[in-house]
């Protein structure tokens, strides 16, 4: 017998049905947890708060797309169990599995028999004056940008107290190679593959044109301090997290002791979900 977390995307029908569908499938023979806000839609009794999502799970399957399995990355970083991604929507990066094979993987899940692809999660932190005043272990992306009235902002950016270059532009994005697929890549950034543990540095609309993406060791820490005054500037994390900055706060970037697990599709590999997504060979 396992015990399951299933968590739902919010406000999503689909996801609903599947979900009681899962129960009705496996429940008998495994114990189901839904988080708290789907079981009160469909009146089932065992519940479980998304703080405490993988708390003593087996696994936990996600039913939506990227962006709740990015809330689940989140709250469920201590524990680091399996996440089984079912996209109900079009293919994700993330939840990579479709509805159709989902019952297969249940069952390959259920007996052991999956591929995990580890990923790496990122600490961000800011300072201001010295202090801590905002911390977060997140899986994608920490973006600073700035507000949409707002006029070049400028960020000056260390790596390990090696100073790198000071962006003017309309602001930063520092990423891991799973988040090189998402906003970093819309903004020129590079690819990388899933697996690796670089960090990749790249600027909004950078006032000068030589100042282009880079890939950083793993391991790095960066800085990234904001010397504008008197501008609208916002540090947005996995697009889900907001906190205004202060002119000369440091926002510090570095490799997290928590990891992702994330079960792979037996049916489509990495580069496929790229082709696929991506649409590359179409005309």
């Amino acid at each position: 017998m396992k015990k399951i977390h299933i968590v739902c995307k919010k406000r999503k029908n689909d996801a609903l049905s599947l979900a009681r569908k899962l129960i009705d499938e496996f429940g008998s023979d495994n114990e189901i947890y839904l988080d708290e806000e789907s079981a009160r839609s469909i009146g089932y009794e065992k519940q479980i708060e998304i703080e405490h999502i993988g708390k003593n799970a087996n696994f936990i399957i996600v039913l939506g797309g990227d962006g709740t399995l990015l809330s689940v990355a989140r709250h469920g970083r201590e524990n680091d169990v399996p996440i089984l991604g079912i996209n109900l929507g079009s293919l994700g990066f993330l939840t990579e599995i479709s509805v159709e094979e989902l019952s297969a993987m249940m069952n390959k899940t259920i007996s052991d028999r999956f591929d995990i692809s580890k990923r790496i999660m990122i600490d961000v932190s800011v300072n201001r004056e010295g202090e801590n005043v905002f911390e977060f272990s997140i899986l994608n992306d920490a973006v600073i940008t700035k507000d949409a009235l707002a006029r070049i902002i400028d960020i000056e950016t260390y790596v390990n107290d090696d100073y790198l270059a000071t962006y003017r532009g309309d602001g930063l994005i520092l990423s891991t190679p799973t988040g090189s697929t998402g906003y970093s890549l819309s903004a020129g950034g590079p690819i990388l593959y899933p697996s690796l543990k670089n960090l990749i540095v790249t600027p909004i609309c950078p006032h000068m044109l030589t100042n282009r993406p880079i890939i950083l060791p793993e391991k790095s820490t960066i800085r990234a301090i904001l010397l504008s005054k008197d501008e609208r500037v916002v540090l947005t994390l996995d697009g889900q997290i907001g906190f205004p900055l202060e002119y000369a706060d440091e926002v510090v970037v570095k490799q997290s002791t928590h990891t992702v697990s994330l079960i792979k599709s037996s049916s489509k590999g990495y580069f496929e979900i790229l082709r696929t997504k991506l649409k590359w060979g179409e005309r």
